[in-house]
């Protein structure tokens, strides 16, 4: 975060130190925006227990989740969740191409066309809220989604709204290991 002062590590509550440790374990290095949500420890246990449950509790693959995290990320220009996303993006997915297709224009990606009717449908719902109407949701199903994937969808799309207005006003910047990670080097 260049906007905000980023907590010490030895200051932070035990509870928050504890998942810092886990993904630092599991990615083999500290993803910035733990360190940066660490900035206000209410804030830091909600946010990443509704990510939690988006990502684990949810009737989309992980694949589909990341999908629609980089193209609403995209639509959003916010560097940190395309470049962090888009490295889960193509680890999930095991298609490197994708993920920066999605980031720069979802639908020039080659996705299935189930996918491009969800990123049609989040990137509506990022651009332009109010116009989504009963015959967007429709699009969906008949393209596929169940209704509880919808919601999934819409859920995602909102929740990575907010994620991306965050990094945006922090100045959060993506960490280095990202940029490499799923290209198959």
């Amino acid at each position: 975060m260049r906007r905000f002062p980023v907590p010490d590590y030895e200051d932070l509550p035990e509870d928050l130190c504890d998942r810092i440790d886990e993904e630092t374990e599991d990615a083999g290095f500290t993803p910035n925006v733990f360190s940066a949500f660490a900035y206000t420890p209410s804030h830091f246990r909600a946010f990443f227990a509704y990510h939690d449950a988006l990502v684990s509790d949810t009737s989309l693959a992980r694949e589909g989740v990341e999908t629609v995290v980089v193209a609403v990320s995209g639509a959003n220009d916010c560097l940190y969740c395309v470049v962090g996303h888009g490295a889960l993006r193509r680890i999930y997915a095991g298609a490197p191409k994708i993920a920066d297709q999605l980031a720069t224009d979802h639908r020039q990606a080659d996705v299935s066309n189930h996918h491009m009717a969800m990123l049609d449908f989040a990137v509506t719902l990022t651009n332009s809220p109010g116009t989504v109407a009963a015959e967007d949701i429709q699009r969906l199903r008949d393209a596929g989604s169940s209704a509880e994937e919808v919601w999934d969808i819409a859920s995602v799309a909102a929740f990575f709204n907010l994620s991306n207005r965050m990094a945006t006003v922090a100045d959060m910047r993506p960490n280095d290991e990202f940029y490499a990670m799923g290209r198959g080097d």
